[in-house]
């Protein structure tokens, strides 16, 4: 049966869904075709990996995570299970665990070098450090181990470990140098560490650092080091407070006697950080307690931390307290811990004090003094950082600053 089409009044078939003649729909009501959901997911990018299902068994994880680790002379992708996981309950769960490992790529080879495997675990290691020093510690001890570079992972053992330990060389300020106890300590506890991380990433099946422990001399010499933290004795002071204008740098190891900062935290105290119209300076690293503290400057060494200022502000320095270039002593240089040590060792030299001093101990020395003068207890670890684990102390009391400023200067 013929119609007529609304829009161009031509003859249409009744049965038509359009005009043929100007398009105009006849049957509004015709169902369109649907489209259909595809459940065929999108191919990943060349290199991102592979998620395959393993089908026809119970399994409660099917999904299987693949990474791609190279390619075969035919241009064909290499590719090996997801470590430490690799099977997951569904779809999206293994392409999220292959997003976060393209994020940061591991190496899954076997031919992965221990030096590849030091930049992989420090990336991530250092990052939880909170202070520059410990990361120097480990970069100094690791450059001790430098005949282990180029050997695989999965080679390792721990006669080499022991070897950088005994044989290990390195160039610290232009000389040759085997590692001392200390140093022997810290390429045990990086490899310690560095095979935790290869176990953990399967690249190894154990731990060889684990294996032997440190030897009884090497224990005996560094726990003697440990507790072997001094005070200053009275003539030591006196000697100190003596040679202050006649000797460069006694001025530092007196600002620590009389405000407990760690050698490391000395060097990083800014001018910004000191306030010459409250007498504080604020700083400090290692723990929550002792981040960003603030200390009152004692009023014996207000002279000293002035004439520093003054001299960091002349050399262009944004750091209170500095070190002279060895070639130009002119020039202001950033204190680190190295160089603080270095001077402190020559000073008590020069000044026949007491050789078994060691750069810590003017922070030994504050807390000593400060408890031989009856200053109080929490007022001792606000200072110098130490937890306060006293409830009603910590949450519940409020000191006011003065209060410490007061029981400072309770020193002499």
């Amino acid at each position: 049966m013929l119609i007529k089409c609304p829009e161009c009044e031509l003859q249409v078939s009744d049965k038509a869904t359009c005009c043929p003649h100007c398009g105009y729909p006849m049957q509004s009501s015709a169902k369109q075709r649907k489209r259909h959901k595809s459940n065929k997911r999108r191919r990943l990018p060349n290199g991102f990996g592979q998620i395959s299902e393993i089908k026809n068994r119970n399994l409660r994880n099917p999904f299987r995570a693949m990474v791609t680790v190279g390619k075969t002379s035919e241009g064909k992708p290499i590719c090996k299970p997801l470590k430490p996981k690799a099977y997951f309950p569904t779809y999206n769960e293994a392409y999220t665990a292959l997003v976060e490992y393209n994020k940061n790529p591991y190496d899954l080879s076997d031919s992965m070098t221990m030096n590849e495997l030091y930049e992989k675990w420090s990336e991530e290691h250092f990052k939880i450090l909170k202070s520059n020093s410990s990361v120097r510690g480990i970069k100094l001890a690791w450059a001790y181990c430098s005949e282990v570079y180029n050997m695989r992972v999965l080679d390792i053992r721990a006669r080499h470990i022991k070897s950088c330990m005994e044989h290990g060389t390195a160039i610290v300020c232009g000389k040759e140098q085997h590692p001392n106890n200390f140093t022997k300590a810290k390429i045990k506890s990086i490899f310690n560490l560095m095979l935790d991380y290869a176990l953990e990433y399967e690249m190894v099946d154990q731990n060889y650092a684990r294996t032997f422990s440190l030897s009884k001399d090497t224990r005996e010499a560094v726990n003697k080091v440990k507790k072997g933290h001094i005070a200053f004795t009275d003539d030591e002071m006196s000697l100190l407070w003596d040679n202050v204008d006649n000797k460069y740098f006694v001025d530092i190891i007196l600002i620590q006697c009389y405000s407990g900062w760690r050698p490391q935290e000395l060097g990083l105290l800014e001018l910004s950080d000191v306030d010459l119209e409250n007498w504080t300076f604020k700083g400090g690293i290692k723990t929550d307690s002792g981040t960003n503290r603030i200390v009152p400057i004692h009023s014996r060494i207000r002279p000293l931390i002035l004439k520093r200022y003054q001299e960091a502000k002349t050399g262009g320095s944004k750091y209170l307290l500095n070190s002279t270039d060895s070639n130009n002593k002119q020039k202001l240089v950033p204190l680190t811990y190295m160089r603080y040590k270095m001077i402190f060792k020559r000073l008590m030299d020069e000044l026949h004090i007491n050789q078994e001093h060691r750069p810590h101990d003017g922070r030994v020395h504050f807390v000593t003094a400060a408890k031989k003068s009856g200053v109080d207890e929490y007022a001792i670890k606000y200072i110098v950082g130490h937890k306060i684990l006293d409830i009603t102390e910590k949450v519940y009391t409020k000191r006011e600053f003065a209060w410490l400023q007061s029981e400072i200067e309770k020193i002499k």
